[in-house]
């Protein structure tokens, strides 16, 4: 059949069209570039990879999350013992007292969260740990990097509550609790120490009389704690 001049042209363009409005309605449907979801090869058409796509990530497991934790808390143990025995070294003995203690109480958590691991049949392997930090100028910089620790950790035990409760894991959420009440309770003695370590300024040993007279934080003595392995020290 012969068409009239510029029909034939016009119907091909029109089909171009309507592909190409498919294949937005894919791409808006499906998030997949046509162009990209499929490749010739030898006369046939085949799914190709989407190289170009960002895989999504997979998200971990409450207990692979535990697991992570207990290195992460071994990591901040080893962190306040650093600083610790800077101040000591820097004879600043109420503060190396503190660290030390603080170093004592990371070493605790990592073993409250050992023993759950255990108690639920789920395995463990205790790690290493993560490089330290233990060169500072000033008594500012430890403590600001603690408080950052701080920080970080509540922002990890916050993933292990969200991730208990996204797999209906009731046992696992009633366990974090005690955590994320544990860290209101961090973050707020560090930051207190900070701003009196910010007040002080080059005068050192009024952070050492301010420890000598209040009570910074809890000290780890809480009696509603979860049980560590071994027992805590």
């Amino acid at each position: 059949m012969r068409y009239p001049v510029g029909v034939q042209a016009a119907s091909s363009n029109e089909s171009s069209f309507c592909c190409r409005q498919a294949a937005r309605a894919h791409e808006e449907h499906t998030g997949v570039n046509a162009a990209d979801a499929f490749t010739h090869s030898r006369g046939r058409l085949r799914t190709s990879t989407f190289s170009g796509m960002p895989r999504a990530k997979t998200a971990q497991s409450f207990r692979d999350l535990l697991c992570d934790q207990v290195r992460h808390e071994f990591t901040a143990s080893q962190q306040y013992i650093a600083i610790a025995v800077w101040f000591d070294d820097h004879d600043l003995p109420r503060l190396a007292s503190h660290f030390y203690a603080q170093a004592v109480e990371e070493r605790n958590h990592a073993m409250m969260i050992v023993r759950y691991l255990l108690d639920r049949d789920w395995g463990v392997r205790i790690p290493g740990v993560d490089e330290v930090r233990g060169d500072f100028e000033a008594p500012t910089e430890p403590i600001a990097l603690a408080l950052s620790q701080e920080k970080i950790v509540t922002t990890q035990i916050e993933a292990l509550f969200r991730a208990a409760r996204s797999e209906g894991d009731v046992l696992g959420e009633q366990f974090m609790l005690w955590f994320l009440k544990e860290q209101v309770e961090e973050v707020a003695a560090m930051n207190t120490l900070l701003t009196i370590a910010e007040r002080a300024g080059k005068d050192w040993f009024q952070i050492e009389d301010h420890l000598a007279r209040e009570r910074v934080g809890d000290q780890g003595e809480d009696s509603s704690a979860p049980t560590a392995a071994g027992g805590a020290l």
